[in-house]
């Protein structure tokens, strides 16, 4: 081991070209309740939050939307409905599970004619130059082993003046409030993944991998070094979560 790349899962340290199965591990477990666990762990305020990153993000009529790590599909419900029928939004996915959750969710809900489904990996993104006028990727880019080349990937399947829409977990900026969540992270949420889940472990990576994901100012240094241009954040629940908008030139 001491020879190859290492990265982290949760707090672990573990090889580089092991954290993605590890990763679709954790995903293979929770993605039958992964909605469930969601209201119950943000009391329902997640829905505000993505809410808020579709007024962002400037869709409309006609336009081409990707949507990465998009698991059961929140996000690309939204889309299907501003862009119409003709427009298009790809529901992507590394994780099956996830995929096929997204998938049988949104077939129910009558969306059928402008939705793809694709599994792909958002470091090598299976799509040409200059495909999407808008990328939004949602609780997922801390899974990521490599975010900078996900970011560049991401750049790349843009078109010129697209948009990139980064939803995830950040950093408090009160004390106060960063102790009241590291409490309700490490001793809440795990035991809620046990009750509901039936799974404690992967609600304890949960809370180690929000906590070794980039903070605020960090993340939008590494959208500028990938190339986005006008890279900006906006702080949600006193900065436990954040969107961060970036475009390309």
């Amino acid at each position: 081991m001491s020879e190859k790349e290492k990265t982290h899962f949760g707090y672990r340290e573990v090889e580089k070209d092991a954290k993605s199965d590890l990763v679709a591990d954790v995903f293979h477990s929770v993605a039958s309740r992964y909605d469930l666990m969601n209201d119950l762990m943000s009391g329902g305020v997640h829905r505000i939050w993505k809410r808020f990153t579709i007024e962002l993000s400037g869709v409309r009529k006609g336009n081409a939307v990707l949507d990465i790590a998009g698991g059961t599909g929140d996000l690309a419900a939204k889309f299907a409905d501003l862009v119409g029928p003709e427009g298009r939004v790809v529901l992507a996915d590394i994780n099956d599970s996830m995929l096929q959750v997204g998938r049988d969710k949104l077939l129910d809900s009558g969306r059928l004619g402008n939705l793809e489904f694709v599994q792909a990996d958002a470091q090598d993104l299976p799509f040409p130059d200059d495909s999407f006028d808008c990328i939004s990727i949602a609780f997922g880019l801390r899974n990521v082993t490599d975010k900078d080349r996900a970011l560049r990937s991401m750049l790349r399947v843009l078109k010129p003046g697209g948009r990139l829409l980064v939803l995830e977990f950040s950093k408090p900026g009160n004390d106060l409030l960063s102790k009241a969540y590291d409490t309700y992270s490490f001793r809440v949420l795990p035991l809620m993944g046990r009750l509901v889940a039936n799974d404690g472990d992967s609600y304890q990576y949960l809370a180690e991998s929000i906590r070794m994901h980039p903070d605020q100012d960090t993340l939008r240094d590494m959208m500028e070094d990938a190339g986005f241009t006008r890279c900006e954040y906006h702080n949600m629940t006193g900065g436990i979560v954040a969107v961060h908008r970036g475009v390309k030139a």
